[in-house]
């Protein structure tokens, strides 16, 4: 079996609150760990990452700590980087064993080829301000600069200052959809046409089974014919997962606990 969730948002929100969501990661990462092949994290599992050389955000001592038991038992785990911890670098990788990419792949799953990628920065020519922010955020050297000029403290300040603002444009509490129920036809939730319309033209040249994405903060299950589209919710507001089976079969199923 493989397993994809997206946007746990870990260290999001008061102590409180960011600690009910970790927990409720971590007990589903034992939940589907009993079968899993591989488990596939597919962009903002933190609320905010910033690797120093010697230094990581302090905290979710419970969810790296089970996932590098997981990599230790033979788990693989895949780590696609969100536009909320980009900035990762050996750590995670090292320390917790996970694959580490910071850009889409298309992997043979199941007999499927299924595409998987956060969702952010695409269909974005038409946002000047978001393409700037991009090539500002991904630059190397304004990455070392910033680790260079900035005290981690303040570093961790400003980036749960920015990631906070961008949560709320989501404002995924007031776009709530059944987690369980496959949706077709017309896409009505904003953000979501832009990530359809990206699989729907990369589909038209490359042979894709399945696109599994995060980003939008809300779950959706798109179909149209072999066309299929799985939209991640956040774990905050819609905990959410995909389960790719052995016989091939994709399904975006709801995470009570």
């Amino acid at each position: 079996m493989y397993y994809f969730a997206s946007d746990i948002h870990l260290g999001a929100g008061d102590e409180q609150s960011a600690r009910a969501v970790e927990r409720r990661f971590v007990a589903w990462l034992d939940t589907v760990s009993r079968d899993a092949e591989a488990i596939f994290l597919v962009g903002d599992i933190f609320d905010f990452w910033f690797e120093y050389r010697r230094v990581v955000p302090k905290g979710f001592v419970r969810a790296l700590g089970r996932l590098a038991e997981l990599t230790d038992r033979g788990v693989r785990v895949v780590f696609f980087t969100g536009n909320h911890d980009m900035w990762v670098g050996d750590y995670l990788a090292r320390e917790c064993g996970m694959e580490i990419y910071t850009s889409p792949q298309v992997m043979t799953l199941a007999g499927k080829k299924v595409f998987i990628a956060h969702g952010d920065n695409m269909n974005i020519d038409g946002q000047p301000l978001l393409k700037l922010l991009n090539r500002v955020f991904w630059s190397r050297t304004l990455k070392w600069l910033f680790s260079w000029g900035v005290h981690p403290d303040l570093a961790l300040k400003f980036g749960h200052w920015w990631s906070g603002k961008s949560r709320k444009r989501h404002g995924a509490a007031d776009r709530r959809v059944a987690l369980t129920e496959p949706s077709t036809g017309p896409v009505e939730e904003p953000g979501t046409g832009s990530l359809i319309e990206y699989a729907r033209e990369y589909a038209q040249t490359h042979k894709v089974d399945y696109f599994v994405f995060g980003h939008m903060h809300f779950p959706r299950d798109f179909r149209e014919g072999n066309f299929h589209v799985v939209n991640l919710g956040c774990w905050a507001e819609n905990p959410s997962y995909a389960e790719l089976d052995a016989a091939g079969d994709m399904t975006l199923k709801m995470y009570t606990s």
